[in-house]
């Protein structure tokens, strides 16, 4: 684990070479990146943009879901996995949005998590970009990056990296520091291809010494 002196240049580290990052989900309003957040489940942000692109046109509302068909919905969002549920789950979603909301995405994180197919991570997501409520959402790249540098035990749970996560960081830079740990996950920590021999973290990363010396030995 690291050190809170060590955690603080991963933080700095992370800024200086993302200090653009952001949400890299296209969306208008905060029903559109809720919609967004619940299909880039095991999908990319790139598939997923390249779905709501025509998707957003045609379902502007809650409203507008509700009205159609679920086979209509899952044709319409075909192309990314898991499109049966999801297409469930977003029918199920907008009618209780409409119900018990009034048609407008709760801002209480809380509330996100009662609607079908919101979790954790989804509501994180909304309530920090769509409303700026301070908060870390945890996705795959939050994570492998936390766990390769020590941020966290190898076996911890999303929900325990994310306490960890929240208990160094200050909390004005939670969803900051969020974007920018997806940005150095996605584009420079990948999963398969770590680009270790050029990070400036190598000498505090348990996970990059051992590919370093394991490949470059």
């Amino acid at each position: 684990m690291l050190r809170k002196k060590e955690w603080n240049i991963c933080l700095q580290a992370f800024e200086e070479m993302h200090p653009h990052a952001h949400c890299e989900l296209v969306h208008r309003n905060p029903f559109e990146l809720l919609i967004a957040t619940l299909l880039s489940a095991q999908a990319t942000d790139k598939q997923v943009n390249k779905v709501t692109a025509s998707l957003f046109q045609k379902y502007r509302e809650p409203e507008d879901f509700v009205h159609a068909s679920i086979e209509e919905i899952e044709n319409d969002i075909r192309s990314i996995g898991l499109y049966r549920n999801k297409a469930k789950n977003i029918r199920a979603l907008s009618e209780m949005l409409l119900t018990e909301y009034g048609g407008e995405v709760p801002r209480d994180r809380d509330e996100l998590t009662k609607l079908p197919g919101v979790g954790r991570k989804t509501a994180n997501v909304v309530v920090s970009n769509a409303f700026g409520v301070p908060a870390f959402a945890v996705d795959t790249h939050v994570e492998r990056v936390a766990k390769r540098l020590g941020m966290c035990r190898w076996k911890d749970n999303v929900r325990q990296v994310e306490e960890k996560l929240t208990r160094w960081t200050p909390e004005e830079e939670w969803t900051n520091t969020h974007h920018r740990m997806i940005f150095w996950g996605r584009y420079h920590c990948k999963a398969q291809r770590p680009n270790c021999p050029e990070c400036p973290l190598l000498d505090l990363c348990r996970e990059g010494k051992k590919r370093m010396k394991r490949e470059y030995a």
